[in-house]
């Protein structure tokens, strides 16, 4: 009896797998995608509570000082609509609520239950603040704290889910949404396309990256309802009703006024409004804010044209002058252990900002230790961190740092088998991200911060830290001496010029039997190999030390800690290789708004925008990769970084 030959690779259709012929997979995989977010849409907007426009009243009289609402311009909410909303808030203990008003557009609703999950939005300490954009009510105390400019009646709404979102910031968890039957959402909302730009910027979100997304999304569907027969078909009808799916269903008091055509025409409105903010995108920033703005708005648009000149100025200035003073004279041995037997470990440019400037660290043959050789200077370090957490990059900074919730709880909760903090100062901190976090495991603890940067001050005004100190850690070693039961160091160690010294201020701060926590990124990762320069965790030029874990239990032995606890794994950060593909576009295509960079063209931004598109697919598939590296570093406890506990001996 013979077999019949397997047909090659080639040759089986990718769309017809063997266990299950006629199925079309991705248009399966798409029925399922679309169908789990239709369920989910509609469960999250049963969740949204609604206001009883049966107002509390104390004595007959509503509760409605020290709140404001405002409002986006053409939004007229009456007085039973803020006298519920003011209810509502004081009965939930919220203090910033966002009111969704009852004829909310489907296509809007759709997008913010995307963003935004009711169940756990007011728990979610470092998510960010979503809204409507049309209303939000705001304690005035925490108008007062956030410097918040009240919007006019002429706000956009862009500007108002600005608002929203800032706010949110200074009520982490007493933040809310609520849905206002009687509000309406005025007249129509201005949709070309530097509008809706406006608004993705406004929530924090990349226009340009969302509009490359929708349309291959369009693609997709179009492609598989022409080529993959009724399963193609059913993937693009589902997507084509969905609106009246997750919405038509609820009854009043939530009913789009627009759902029977915003069903009926989405794939035309949703081209459209793909192409139109992908139009605006290629637009400079002067001119996308001429096309939208007026009154305060065109007023603050001057305002930032001019710091953006100033910037451009102060950086040609220093460039004018030279980058080699940004370095010092390379040092002929290891800052560790002394010895000289040192090779090149890796020579990188600044991939992060794409600032002038090649750097090399340097490996000691007798410890490991990894450092910056030639180190950056004072002068030069103040040249490359500037704009990078504050300024130009502090945006984004901040929404890096509010996405690593999971990470902030596993460190908090490194600390539960040993100890019930009831001090805690957090050395590196930011703008005490990893502090507000943590309130949520150590809602008894006083979290101070500390931080060269301003941002160690608005974590003060924000509530995050009780304390913000702000300078260099060793110049506070003798005022806060035995003053901390905790001193925590995650991913700060690596930033500073002598991390033995920090160690020694550690140690000062720490009262007997006090606990040292820190988390470094591991110079003896597997991926720091596989991926040369483009390991993320290089980090050029802001990581000045990499200390293998080994070194790091030696120094603190030295300095009379106990190792308790060393975690490898459940530090691991997920991002080798999104973080490989993200250095390696920026270094084909830096921003071309640099203000460090040659001035813009239209040839440098359609590079930029070709880059950028180009890079979606090994974005989804770095993203992959590094799902299957996690789950491999948690059980292998080979991550990309390590955490160590240790405790300083009474003496």
């Amino acid at each position: 009896m013979t077999r019949s030959p397997l047909p090659s690779p080639a040759r089986i259709p990718l769309s017809v797998p063997l266990l299950l012929p006629g199925v079309r997979w991705t248009s399966a995989l798409l029925l399922a995608a679309l169908g789990a977010g239709t369920v989910r849409a509609a469960r999250r907007l049963r969740a949204v509570p609604v206001l009883s426009m049966a107002a509390s009243t104390d004595a007959g009289v509503p509760r409605a000082a020290g709140w404001r609402l405002l409002t986006a311009g053409g939004v007229e909410p009456d007085a039973a609509t803020f006298l519920a909303a003011c209810a509502h808030a004081e009965r939930e203990g919220l203090r910033v609520l966002d009111l969704l008003p009852g004829d909310l557009p489907a296509e809007r609703v759709l997008s913010l239950l995307r963003l935004v999950d009711p169940a756990g939005y007011r728990q979610d300490r470092l998510g960010e603040g979503r809204g409507a954009g049309f209303a939000v009510l705001v304690a005035e105390e925490v108008i007062a704290r956030a410097g918040v400019d009240p919007a006019g009646p002429d706000a956009t709404v862009a500007e108002l889910m600005a608002v929203t979102r800032r706010v949110k910031e200074y009520a982490a968890d007493a933040t809310g949404l609520a849905i206002a039957p009687a509000l309406s959402c005025g007249p129509p909302v201005d949709a070309r396309g530097p509008a809706r730009a406006a608004e993705l910027r406004a929530q924090g979100l990349p226009p340009g990256a969302l509009a490359a997304a929708q349309l291959a999304g369009l693609a997709l569907l179009a492609g598989v309802a022409v080529r993959q027969g009724r399963w193609g078909a059913a993937a693009a009808g589902l997507y084509w009703i969905q609106p009246y799916l997750a919405l038509g269903r609820r009854a009043a008091p939530l009913r789009p006024g627009d759902l029977a055509r915003a069903t009926a025409a989405r794939p035309v409105r949703s081209l459209g409004a793909a192409l139109r903010t992908a139009a605006a995108t290629t637009r400079t920033p002067r001119s996308e804010a001429a096309a939208t703005a007026h009154g305060p708005a065109a007023a603050r648009d001057a305002e930032q044209d001019a710091v953006r000149a100033g910037a451009v100025q102060a950086y040609r200035a220093d460039l004018a002058a030279g980058t080699d003073r940004f370095l010092e004279p390379r040092r002929p041995d290891c800052p560790w252990c002394g010895s000289g037997q040192l090779s090149v470990r890796v020579r990188v440019p600044d991939l992060l900002q794409g600032k002038p400037g090649r750097f090399t660290l340097e490996q000691c043959g007798a410890c490991g230790h990894v450092f910056q050789n030639p180190r950056l200077s004072p002068e030069g370090l103040e040249f490359y961190y500037r704009d990078f957490y504050d300024g130009r990059g502090g945006e984004g900074a901040a929404t890096v740092f509010g996405r690593l919730g999971a990470a902030y709880r596993g460190r908090a909760e490194m600390l539960r088998p040993h100890t019930d903090p009831v001090s805690w100062l957090d050395v590196g901190t930011g703008h005490g991200h990893f502090c507000n976090a943590a309130r949520a495991v150590w809602p008894d603890t006083r979290f101070d911060g500390l931080d060269m940067g301003d941002g160690v001050r608005e974590a003060e005004r924000r509530g995050w830290v009780e304390t913000g100190y702000q300078g260099q850690f060793p110049e506070f070693a003798v005022k806060l001496a035995g003053q901390y039961e905790v001193v925590s160091m995650y991913h700060y160690l690596e930033h500073t010029r002598d991390p033995l010294t920090e160690l020694d201020a550690a140690a000062a701060v720490l009262a007997p039997g006090g606990y040292l926590t820190i988390e470094l990124p591991d110079p003896e990762s597997r991926m720091a190999r596989l991926l040369g320069p483009a390991w993320l965790p290089w980090f050029q030029p802001q990581h000045q030390h990499l200390i293998p874990s080994s070194n790091l239990r030696e120094a603190l032995a030295d300095r009379g800690f106990t190792v308790l606890a060393e975690e490898h794994g459940p530090a691991h950060q997920g991002n080798d290789f999104f973080g490989a593909v993200a250095l390696t576009a920026t270094r084909l295509a830096p921003d071309p708004d640099r203000p460090w960079g040659p001035p813009a063209t239209t040839g440098r931004r359609a590079l930029t925008g070709a880059v950028r598109l180009a890079s979606l697919p090994c974005f989804a598939a770095a993203a992959v990769l590094d799902g299957l590296r996690t789950a491999a570093a948690r059980r292998t406890d080979g991550g990309n970084a390590y955490r160590m506990l240790a405790r300083k001996d009474e003496r």
